[in-house]
């Protein structure tokens, strides 16, 4: 290969690198996970993952040119967003990627989800709201519930659960989701449901992966069968 189109090919590679590298740090992941949830400004996001205002600022200048992220404008303020579709899929893919590839990542969501509780998947959770017979309830904080949430799903935030009982119906099934596989929220709830002697599972997955699975079931619905070819 010639010099130039060997320095054309590194000038590919390094463009492309530019995502890796901002992928390459577990803060910007965390931002991304926060993101994937709801638009946020520098001070919120900063807020709940426990970092200063200054270094949640680079970080996200780093996942913006990287575009992984938008923002926009508000007055004194900036607010976030996960850059679309394909920002989502990339978090995602890289999640459970790392998960399924990667013993540390097991023994490290072990170590912080602590014992695992029953789960409920996508389908089966999809089949019980439409029978009626279970409750959906979302422990996110309200924040992330009203940027989306799954419909028919309550607003109780973790953090209120217990004080909140008397709200939910002793003889059905609960079931709690908060924004992912990794997040502790679910996994508390269902405990606390438990311990108050309600049946309670939580569903296997969050926010994001329900919104995407929704969308690309009602984008296959809207694609037209293929008609057949007359010979």
């Amino acid at each position: 290969m010639d010099e130039l189109r060997r320095s054309r090919k590194d000038a590919l590679f390094e463009a492309i690198a530019v995502m890796g590298k901002a992928l390459a740090s577990a803060r910007r992941l965390e931002l991304l996970e926060l993101l994937a949830q709801a638009p946020r400004t520098v001070d919120e996001l900063a807020q709940v993952s426990d970092q200063s205002t200054a270094n949640t600022s680079q970080h996200l200048q780093l996942l913006h040119t990287a575009g992984l992220v938008t923002r926009e404008r508000e007055g004194t303020r900036v607010r976030y967003s996960l850059a679309g579709d394909e920002a989502l899929n990339i978090w995602l893919a890289l999640r459970d990627a790392s998960a399924a590839q990667l013993g540390e990542v097991e023994r490290a969501a072990r170590a912080y989800l602590g014992e695992e509780v029953e789960s409920i998947g996508r389908e089966e959770l999809r089949r019980r709201l439409r029978s009626g017979d279970v409750v959906l309830v979302d422990v996110r904080s309200p924040e992330e519930f009203d940027a989306g949430h799954i419909e028919g799903a309550r607003s109780i935030p973790l953090d209120e659960l217990e004080g909140r009982l008397a709200e939910l119906p002793a003889d059905q099934e609960i079931v709690a989701y908060c924004r992912g596989p990794f997040c502790a929220y679910a996994h508390d709830a269902v405990r606390r449901l438990r311990d108050s002697g309600r049946e309670a599972r939580r569903l296997e997955e969050g926010w994001p992966e329900w919104q995407r699975a929704e969308a690309r079931s009602k984008r296959s619905r809207r694609t037209p069968a293929p008609t057949a070819q007359a010979n």
